[in-house]
């Protein structure tokens, strides 16, 4: 007997703005996961995954508070941690030094440990879903996560995690059909359902688009 898939909507976003500790959403943080949760409303979710810290916590629970009996719980795969570390000649030359030097700022242990919990996370989060019905799935985590799954989803090179930047409480939505066809990143970093004020945080400066 043949194995029944379905579509997988994966949603992914960016804990909210967090306090300069990290311990807790500021209250713009806060803000915005309830925005993210009005948004979500509407969209069949099964569940909710969310990394164990706090900022990502919290997050998770203020969504969850705006939807109806969506279950969330923690797992270490949502959580932040450095997915990939490349080599030097996988890297453009004109840019490996500065790619370098940032991944290396980073806990060697971190870094150890960051490729195990990425392969954990393609197996949980990613490709068709088992059964005959589609399933909608939200993962509240953090900045390098998002970037490496829009990476795999587009096939790109390991390494290209890095520079895919992702704002607070901004969506994400990767689209896995069953087999046979690739999967399709549907839109990034979407902020629409957030008020100017509360765009753009958690983004380098320089790359930003204010206008």
């Amino acid at each position: 007997m043949t194995a029944t898939t379905a579509t997988r909507y994966l949603y992914l976003t960016r804990h909210g703005e967090a306090t300069p500790d990290e311990r807790e959403l500021t209250p713009n943080g806060r803000r915005q996961a309830v925005l993210l949760g009005d948004r979500l409303r509407d969209v069949p979710l099964s569940a909710i995954h969310h990394g164990p810290l706090p900022r990502a916590a919290q997050t998770a629970r203020l969504i969850g508070e705006r939807l109806d009996g969506v279950p969330a719980h923690a797992c270490e795969p949502a959580g932040d941690y450095v997915p990939y570390t490349p080599r030097r000649d996988e890297l453009p030359p004109d840019s490996a030094d500065f790619v370098l030097d940032f991944v290396h700022r980073f806990p060697a242990d971190e870094r150890a440990r960051g490729p195990r919990l990425a392969h954990e996370a393609g197996e949980r989060f990613t490709g068709p879903a088992d059964g005959p019905e589609d399933r909608h799935e939200l993962v509240v985590t953090h900045n390098f996560l998002i970037g490496w799954l829009v990476r795999a989803a587009l096939d790109a090179p390991k390494w290209r995690w890095l520079g895919l930047n992702h704002c607070n409480a901004a969506l994400t939505v990767i689209r896995y059909p069953p087999p046979g066809r690739p999967p399709s990143v549907l839109f990034s970093n979407d902020m629409t359902h957030l008020p100017a004020p509360l765009r753009w945080t958690g983004y380098p400066p320089e790359l930003r688009i204010t206008s």
